[in-house]
């Protein structure tokens, strides 16, 4: 009868290595190894080295869940998420909910705190209140600042994991959850040029602030399109709503009240109902070709009924899961699958809502 650690390797019986077989093999006591494999302080460099060599001779892979329901330990990870957000933000926090569920049995809890991203240094203070006694990852999604940067080194130095959300922050580097925002934008503009072919005419960009990295990196991929490609067209400097109406509203009738011959609008941010709502009473504005990010119920609304030609969007579910998964994997000192964490760039039509 075949043991319980024993696993079968092209039919060959095969045991699973313990942590005993690791503390003979590396000459230290359970107790060592545990501390290794843990962490913790208190063991010899040399002695870690001994450990180390010994799971890479026997091949050990430890059993985290297991180990974690031992200690009934919990994973804590928190959603750090914009005040002001729309319709994109209610689909987050509805797959943060639904994850809160799926998750569960794995043992991850999580949080959402609402921070006023137009505010770095209330970002900061509230990332410095947070310790590893509270939390042990944190998902932020805010504007990058050198408040916020420094808030969230200062973040990891305590031991608290950080993972950028949808906007990443440049001393991260490719360590974040989100799409290419880059490659984002300079669909949005293959699309419009496209749809315009050879008409001339001017075209609007709509942002919520250029201080957020998404935003900036979308600006940079659109421009860099539109300048190599299409040179009947001309981009418009971007116009920041800052994620209020009234400021919206002011500066979108001063664009087209300014500019003649506005052929297209790039509705860059990840909130669109305001600028939407704002753009369909405006007779200017009824025969250009509009661009917009993020499926939710105002853009799909906007397909059905011929305002937008076309919605750039990631999957929020994907995004959730994703940075959770990541999370985690940083928790346990794990790698994770790159191919399945890549949110991908999608483009909807009406065609295929």
């Amino acid at each position: 009868m075949k043991k319980e650690n024993q696993l079968p390797t092209d039919g060959i019986a095969t045991v699973r290595p313990t942590t005993k077989d690791l503390a003979k093999a590396a000459g230290v006591s359970r107790a060592t190894v545990d501390r290794v494999l843990n962490g913790r302080d208190g063991v010899q460099k040399k002695t870690v080295e001994k450990v180390n060599a010994a799971i890479l001779k026997l091949g050990f892979v430890r059993n985290i869940a297991a180990a974690n329901l031992a200690k009934s330990r919990t994973y804590r990870f928190l959603f750090a998420l914009p005040k002001s957000g729309d319709q994109f933000l209610n689909e987050i926090h509805k797959h943060i909910s639904e994850a809160g569920t799926v998750f569960s049995a794995d043992m991850i809890a999580t949080t959402v705190s609402h921070l006023n991203e137009n505010d770095p240094h209330e970002i900061a203070a509230f990332l410095g209140t947070l310790s590893p006694a509270t939390v042990d990852g944190v998902a932020i999604m805010a504007p990058e600042t050198p408040q916020v940067r420094d808030a969230i080194l200062r973040l990891k130095e305590r031991g608290v994991h950080t993972l950028p959300f949808i906007s990443n922050q440049t001393l991260t580097g490719d360590h974040w959850v989100g799409v290419d925002n880059t490659a984002a934008g300079a669909t949005a503009g293959t699309l419009l040029g496209r749809f315009l072919t050879r008409q001339p005419g001017k075209l609007l960009v709509i942002a919520d602030s250029i201080q957020s990295r998404d935003n900036l990196e979308r600006r940079s991929g659109f421009d860099a399109v539109i300048n190599a490609s299409f040179p009947q067209l001309y981009a418009l400097p971007s116009l920041e709503t800052y994620g209020a109406k009234e400021r919206a509203e002011h500066i979108i009738a001063t664009a087209f009240q300014l500019h003649e011959n506005i052929a297209g609008i790039y509705i860059l941010s990840s909130e669109a109902r305001v600028p939407l709502s704002i753009i369909r009473q405006m007779p200017a504005a009824q025969s250009a070709v509009i661009i917009a990010h993020e499926r939710t119920p105002a853009t799909v609304e906007a397909l059905e009924d011929g305002t937008l030609d076309a919605v750039i969007t990631q999957d929020p579910g994907h995004l959730v899961r994703s940075a959770i998964r990541k999370l985690r994997a940083l928790t346990d000192k794990l790698m994770t699958l790159q191919s399945q964490e890549k949110i991908r760039v999608e483009i909807l039509l009406k065609t295929n809502l």
